[in-house]
């Protein structure tokens, strides 16, 4: 005959609480890993031309091939593009072996982003493979047809710019339903015209773009010739080039306020000038976020800045980011644009605007430098 101690009465007290205490653990676990590969922002649901590790297509549906229409405002793939032609081998960080990232610099300071134009639209071809990164300029005054606007605006919105996609797919404008608001209508824009798909998106207003130079301590520029920013008419009451919109030959620190004008600065040198700019303050947060003194502090650095941008991209894939960061040097950071004399000055009737400056660059032309970008295939510039 068994008999019933205190410690036999332990034992299925102790089996309970394990059990409970297994139970937290796990459910913790699985809600930690559901959070990080969950987008943070609405996703695209564009169809995607992207791959992972196993080569197998990330996109659902058939393979027959739809209009930006077809998929107006559903928020989910509808088809499956043939992909590029993607490099061999595993990843240097992560599972994904490409991804094509919008990023749009938006001229607004609303936290919510309800409103605002993209004046700075990129897309980045980000190989984990290589690795490599490309980054394509798309002008902003681009003229183009916007598809999936909803029907009481859609006659009348016959034409834009580029950069007023973001505009109209703003959650303050109500002219779109569509999945990822304003930055879900720029990728749609670009995709129905120019058949180049995105799969995420990152969108930066100016404070946020202040805030992240100056989270990593500024930036240096370093400058052969100087460039001026003043207002026309500046040279007059600023004789010795004291304003802070003057920036000098040689090295040039730069906080948030300061290369946030560095990167706006257009009116005396124009669009190509101004991306060159935006360029250099590109490669130069990539230099401070490398630097020993940031590197170590840079997940939650960048967990900080999530907090003041738009963003469809997972933790998970920021990780992956992150992690692929440190290991690009200059030379595998590719900046590529339209040519020069593909740049030529027309004037459109734009709606809702009237009479606008435009880059008159046929459509053909654009779609074929995008099909070389998707494919690596671009010459160095």
């Amino acid at each position: 005959m068994e008999v019933d101690t205190k410690e036999n009465k332990k034992k299925p007290i102790l089996a309970i609480v394990l059990g409970i205490l297994l139970l937290i653990v796990v459910a913790g676990g699985i809600f930690v890993l559901a959070n990080w590969n969950r987008s943070l922002g609405e996703p695209l649901g564009l169809p995607t031309k992207t791959s992972g590790a196993s080569g197998s297509l990330a996109a659902n549906g058939s393979n027959d091939e739809t209009s930006t229409n077809d998929f107006a405002g559903k928020g989910e793939q509808t088809s499956v593009i043939p992909i590029p032609t993607e490099p061999v081998g595993d990843p240097v960080c992560g599972d994904t072996k490409i991804m094509y990232l919008l990023a749009a610099g938006v001229d607004s300071t609303d936290p919510e982003y309800l409103y605002g134009l993209s004046d700075v639209i990129r897309v980045i071809r980000i190989d984990f493979v290589t690795p490599k990164v490309t980054v394509l300029t798309l002008p902003r005054d681009l003229e183009v047809q916007i598809p999936d606007l909803i029907p009481s605006v859609k006659d009348e919105i016959y034409n834009a710019k580029l950069n007023q996609a973001y505009f109209y797919g703003g959650p303050g404008m109500g002219f779109y339903e569509g999945p990822g608001g304003g930055p879900g209508l720029l990728a749609r824009t670009i995709a129905y015209n120019y058949d180049l798909y995105v799969d995420h998106y990152i969108a930066i207003n100016m404070v946020a773009f202040e805030k992240i130079v100056n989270a990593v301590g500024g930036v240096d520029i370093t400058l052969g010739e100087p460039v001026d920013c003043r207002p026309e008419g500046a040279e007059a009451i600023d004789p010795n080039n004291q304003l802070p919109d003057y920036f000098g030959v040689g090295v040039n620190h730069m906080d948030g306020e300061k290369a946030l004008t560095f990167v706006r600065c257009r009116a005396r040198y124009g669009d190509i000038v101004r991306s060159e700019h935006q360029s250099m303050v590109l490669m130069a947060i990539k230099d401070k976020l490398t630097s020993p003194s940031v590197i170590t502090s840079l997940p939650k650095l960048v967990s900080t800045m999530l907090d003041d941008v738009q963003t469809d991209l997972s933790m998970a894939q920021i990780q992956q980011l992150t992690c692929l960061l440190p290991q690009l040097e200059d030379d595998q950071i590719q900046f590529v644009r339209f040519p020069d004399e593909w740049l030529v000055q027309g004037w459109a009737d734009i709606a809702r605007v009237g009479r606008s400056f435009i880059w008159d660059i046929p459509k053909e032309k654009i779609v074929e430098f995008c099909d070389l970008f998707e494919a690596d295939a671009l010459p160095p510039q």
